[in-house]
């Protein structure tokens, strides 16, 4: 990965200086970066990645993106859509020579954990993102789930769609966290991987829902989805 991401942040800087000044959303380059990310998922021939409902990202459409998050590999495989959108990442990702250098050329947005300020910041980031036509893309438990079941949502990405009056698009992974436990840099066996795309839920939906009852809203939605949850039932 460290040797490949040499000429692929090459190719990141070239694209991004020809772009720049009229593709203000980053959208190419968002697309090179997905190859990138994909890229490992695609060369490594014990893992099988189906991406299921992709037909539910409208064209023009701008949404809130939320999903479960089951290991480190969850950007990765999300990157199989290849649909253009903002990521919310912690910040110490963006420190990461190259690979974080290209996500601070893709203006991804950036969040210090427990930081109130950096908080306030996200969010004023996420709303411009919006306003200017990029989705948005949280994983609203705010952290990996170590068990694989979905742990109770944030409200922020909520506050958010209800603020900007978007609508939510909830994804469900699974099979990741056999890959990439939680805690664990071990890469073994052969795995099956899917990303699905549920249905949009309209804003029209849901505005008369509080933050905090959306949250329980679509982590339901989620949760019935994930098989390591419902298994666990």
């Amino acid at each position: 990965m460290l040797l490949s991401s040499i000429p692929l942040f090459l190719g990141s800087l070239i694209i991004w200086l020809l772009t720049v000044a009229f593709d203000k959303n980053r959208v190419l380059l968002h697309y090179f970066t997905c190859f990138w990310g994909y890229l490992y998922i695609w060369i490594m021939p014990t893992w099988k990645l189906t991406v299921k409902g992709k037909e539910h990202f409208r064209k023009g459409k701008t949404y809130v993106i939320v999903s479960n998050h089951q290991s480190q590999l969850d950007i990765l495989v999300s990157f199989g859509l290849f649909k253009p959108f903002k990521w919310v990442s912690k910040i110490e990702v963006f420190k990461v020579p190259l690979i974080g250098w290209n996500m601070s050329l893709n203006n991804y947005v950036k969040l210090r954990r427990g930081n109130r300020e950096s908080i306030v910041k996200m969010m004023q980031d996420c709303s411009s993102h919006l306003k200017n036509g990029s989705s948005i893309f949280l994983f609203p438990e705010g952290t990996r789930s170590p068990t694989g079941q979905v742990k109770a949502f944030k409200p922020g990405a909520f506050t958010l769609a209800l603020k900007e009056k978007v609508g939510i698009l909830p994804i469900v992974i699974n099979g990741s966290k056999d890959v990439l436990p939680k805690h664990s840099l071990a890469l073994k066996g052969s795995h099956q991987i899917s990303v699905e795309v549920l249905p949009e839920i309209p804003y029209e939906e849901i505005k008369s829902y509080s933050a905090e009852e959306l949250a329980k809203h679509v982590e339901s939605i989620i949760a019935q989805q994930v098989i390591t949850h419902s298994s666990a039932e």
